[in-house]
Protein backbone atom coordinates (compact mmCIF):
# COMPACT_ATOMS: atom_id res chain seq x y z
CA UNK A 1 0.00 0.00 0.00
CA UNK A 2 2.82 2.67 0.66
CA UNK A 3 4.81 1.39 -2.32
CA UNK A 4 1.26 2.50 -4.78
CA UNK A 5 1.24 5.81 -2.99
CA UNK A 6 4.90 6.26 -3.00
CA UNK A 7 4.62 5.36 -6.85
CA UNK A 8 1.33 7.92 -7.36
CA UNK A 9 3.54 10.78 -5.71
CA UNK A 10 6.55 9.91 -8.04
CA UNK A 11 4.58 9.90 -11.14
CA UNK A 12 2.85 13.07 -9.65
CA UNK A 13 6.33 14.93 -8.60
CA UNK A 14 7.35 14.16 -12.18
CA UNK A 15 4.63 15.30 -14.33
CA UNK A 16 4.71 18.68 -12.08
CA UNK A 17 8.70 18.77 -12.42
CA UNK A 18 7.88 18.31 -16.71
CA UNK A 19 5.13 20.62 -16.76
CA UNK A 20 7.54 23.84 -14.27
CA UNK A 21 10.62 22.66 -16.58
CA UNK A 22 8.19 23.37 -20.20
CA UNK A 23 7.02 26.45 -19.01
CA UNK A 24 10.92 27.54 -17.79
CA UNK A 25 12.05 26.75 -21.49
CA UNK A 26 9.40 28.37 -23.15
CA UNK A 27 9.61 31.67 -21.07
CA UNK A 28 13.33 31.39 -21.50
CA UNK A 29 13.06 30.72 -25.75
CA UNK A 30 10.56 33.69 -25.42
CA UNK A 31 13.18 36.27 -23.56
CA UNK A 32 16.39 34.82 -26.39
CA UNK A 33 13.73 35.78 -29.32
CA UNK A 34 12.92 39.14 -28.11
CA UNK A 35 16.32 39.66 -27.19
CA UNK A 36 18.03 38.98 -30.24
CA UNK A 37 14.42 40.82 -32.25
CA UNK A 38 15.88 43.44 -30.85
CA UNK A 39 19.74 43.41 -30.75
CA UNK A 40 19.40 42.42 -34.63
CA UNK A 41 21.07 45.40 -36.73
CA UNK A 42 18.69 46.47 -39.53
CA UNK A 43 20.16 47.37 -43.04
CA UNK A 44 20.79 50.62 -43.74
CA UNK A 45 18.28 51.96 -47.00
CA UNK A 46 19.49 53.79 -49.41
CA UNK A 47 17.33 56.02 -51.92
CA UNK A 48 18.55 58.15 -55.10
CA UNK A 49 17.41 61.51 -54.52
CA UNK A 50 19.31 63.37 -57.60
CA UNK A 51 21.19 62.26 -60.92
CA UNK A 52 22.02 64.45 -63.63
CA UNK A 53 24.07 64.49 -66.90
CA UNK A 54 24.05 68.15 -67.52
CA UNK A 55 26.07 68.09 -71.37
CA UNK A 56 23.79 64.66 -72.16
CA UNK A 57 22.93 65.96 -75.89
CA UNK A 58 26.10 66.77 -76.97
CA UNK A 59 26.67 64.94 -80.15
CA UNK A 60 30.03 63.71 -78.74
CA UNK A 61 28.82 61.24 -76.18
CA UNK A 62 29.72 61.65 -72.57
CA UNK A 63 33.65 62.31 -73.41
CA UNK A 64 32.93 66.04 -72.38
CA UNK A 65 30.51 65.68 -70.11
CA UNK A 66 29.74 65.17 -66.21
CA UNK A 67 27.67 63.07 -64.23
CA UNK A 68 26.56 64.42 -60.61
CA UNK A 69 23.90 61.91 -57.73
CA UNK A 70 23.27 62.02 -54.54
CA UNK A 71 22.22 59.07 -52.76
CA UNK A 72 21.07 58.82 -49.02
CA UNK A 73 21.88 56.36 -46.71
CA UNK A 74 19.63 55.69 -44.02
CA UNK A 75 20.30 54.01 -40.53
CA UNK A 76 17.40 53.04 -39.57
CA UNK A 77 18.43 51.13 -36.08
CA UNK A 78 17.60 52.62 -33.00
CA UNK A 79 20.47 51.53 -31.00
CA UNK A 80 23.23 50.39 -33.51
CA UNK A 81 25.42 52.30 -35.36
CA UNK A 82 27.24 51.27 -38.54
CA UNK A 83 31.02 51.83 -39.63
CA UNK A 84 31.32 52.70 -43.66
CA UNK A 85 34.66 51.65 -44.69
CA UNK A 86 35.56 53.79 -47.79
CA UNK A 87 32.94 54.48 -50.16
CA UNK A 88 32.84 54.48 -54.05
CA UNK A 89 30.11 54.98 -56.31
CA UNK A 90 30.33 53.46 -60.26
CA UNK A 91 28.16 54.38 -62.72
CA UNK A 92 27.03 52.10 -65.54
CA UNK A 93 25.08 52.12 -68.75
CA UNK A 94 23.74 48.21 -69.46
CA UNK A 95 26.94 46.04 -68.42
CA UNK A 96 29.22 48.62 -68.68
CA UNK A 97 31.17 50.47 -66.44
CA UNK A 98 31.21 54.26 -67.67
CA UNK A 99 32.84 55.86 -64.78
CA UNK A 100 33.50 55.99 -60.82
CA UNK A 101 34.47 57.87 -57.62
CA UNK A 102 35.21 58.33 -54.42
CA UNK A 103 32.22 59.21 -52.21
CA UNK A 104 33.71 59.42 -49.15
CA UNK A 105 36.36 58.20 -46.29
CA UNK A 106 35.52 55.87 -43.53
CA UNK A 107 33.11 57.02 -41.08
CA UNK A 108 30.11 56.04 -38.33
CA UNK A 109 26.95 56.25 -38.92
CA UNK A 110 24.82 57.15 -35.92
CA UNK A 111 21.44 55.61 -35.31
CA UNK A 112 18.39 56.70 -36.59
CA UNK A 113 20.37 59.31 -38.97
CA UNK A 114 20.66 60.20 -42.80
CA UNK A 115 23.71 60.92 -44.55
CA UNK A 116 23.98 62.27 -47.80
CA UNK A 117 26.00 60.52 -50.54
CA UNK A 118 27.66 63.22 -53.21
CA UNK A 119 29.44 62.30 -56.25
CA UNK A 120 30.63 63.51 -59.65
CA UNK A 121 32.44 61.70 -62.55
CA UNK A 122 33.99 64.23 -64.69
CA UNK A 123 35.36 64.32 -68.24
CA UNK A 124 38.07 61.09 -69.44
CA UNK A 125 36.56 59.17 -66.46
CA UNK A 126 33.08 58.55 -68.59
CA UNK A 127 33.03 56.32 -71.86
CA UNK A 128 30.48 54.61 -73.65
CA UNK A 129 32.07 52.11 -76.34
CA UNK A 130 31.79 49.42 -78.62
CA UNK A 131 28.09 48.05 -79.28
CA UNK A 132 26.56 49.80 -76.55
CA UNK A 133 27.52 53.30 -77.66
CA UNK A 134 24.55 52.87 -80.98
CA UNK A 135 22.26 51.29 -77.92
CA UNK A 136 23.36 54.55 -75.67
CA UNK A 137 22.56 56.87 -79.07
CA UNK A 138 19.34 55.36 -79.49
CA UNK A 139 18.25 55.55 -75.72
CA UNK A 140 18.92 58.82 -75.83
CA UNK A 141 16.60 59.83 -79.30
CA UNK A 142 13.84 58.29 -77.62
CA UNK A 143 14.16 60.32 -74.47
CA UNK A 144 14.58 57.89 -71.36
CA UNK A 145 18.41 56.63 -70.81
CA UNK A 146 18.57 54.29 -67.85
CA UNK A 147 22.32 53.68 -66.05
CA UNK A 148 22.44 52.24 -62.83
CA UNK A 149 24.40 53.68 -60.28
CA UNK A 150 26.13 51.16 -57.60
CA UNK A 151 26.98 52.48 -54.52
CA UNK A 152 30.12 49.91 -52.72
CA UNK A 153 31.47 49.41 -49.36
CA UNK A 154 32.42 47.36 -46.37
CA UNK A 155 30.26 47.88 -42.99
CA UNK A 156 30.21 46.57 -39.68
CA UNK A 157 27.37 47.09 -37.50
CA UNK A 158 28.35 49.00 -33.78
CA UNK A 159 26.28 46.75 -31.71
CA UNK A 160 25.61 47.95 -28.16
CA UNK A 161 29.59 47.61 -26.67
CA UNK A 162 30.65 45.29 -29.53
CA UNK A 163 31.31 45.09 -33.02
CA UNK A 164 29.64 42.61 -35.78
CA UNK A 165 31.53 40.63 -38.66
CA UNK A 166 32.29 43.02 -41.92
CA UNK A 167 29.76 42.76 -44.84
CA UNK A 168 30.53 43.51 -48.54
CA UNK A 169 27.58 46.17 -49.39
CA UNK A 170 26.06 46.47 -53.07
CA UNK A 171 23.65 48.90 -53.34
CA UNK A 172 22.43 49.15 -57.00
CA UNK A 173 20.35 52.31 -57.82
CA UNK A 174 18.37 52.07 -61.27
CA UNK A 175 17.99 55.65 -62.97
CA UNK A 176 16.12 57.03 -66.12
CA UNK A 177 17.68 60.05 -67.47
CA UNK A 178 15.53 62.63 -69.87
CA UNK A 179 16.65 64.04 -72.88
CA UNK A 180 17.76 67.85 -70.88
CA UNK A 181 20.34 64.81 -68.78
CA UNK A 182 17.81 65.22 -65.68
CA UNK A 183 16.75 62.43 -63.82
CA UNK A 184 13.43 61.30 -64.81
CA UNK A 185 10.24 62.32 -61.99
CA UNK A 186 9.40 58.63 -61.69
CA UNK A 187 12.67 57.82 -60.47
CA UNK A 188 13.26 60.82 -57.89
CA UNK A 189 13.86 59.30 -54.37
CA UNK A 190 13.35 55.73 -55.67
CA UNK A 191 14.62 52.96 -53.17
CA UNK A 192 17.85 51.61 -54.16
CA UNK A 193 18.50 47.65 -54.03
CA UNK A 194 21.50 46.30 -52.12
CA UNK A 195 22.94 42.82 -51.25
CA UNK A 196 25.17 42.81 -48.46
CA UNK A 197 27.69 39.19 -48.47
Amino acid sequence: MAAVQLEKYCQGFTKLLTIFLSILLLLLGTILLILWLSLRPHRPTFHIIDFTVPGFAQPSGLNDSRITFNVTARNTNKHNGIYYDSVAGLVFYRDQQIGWTPLMEPFLQGPKTTTMLYGKICGVKLTVTGKRWPEFINARKQGKVVFRLQITSVIKYKIRTWDAKHHKMHVNCDVGVGPKGSILPAWKNKKCHAHFG
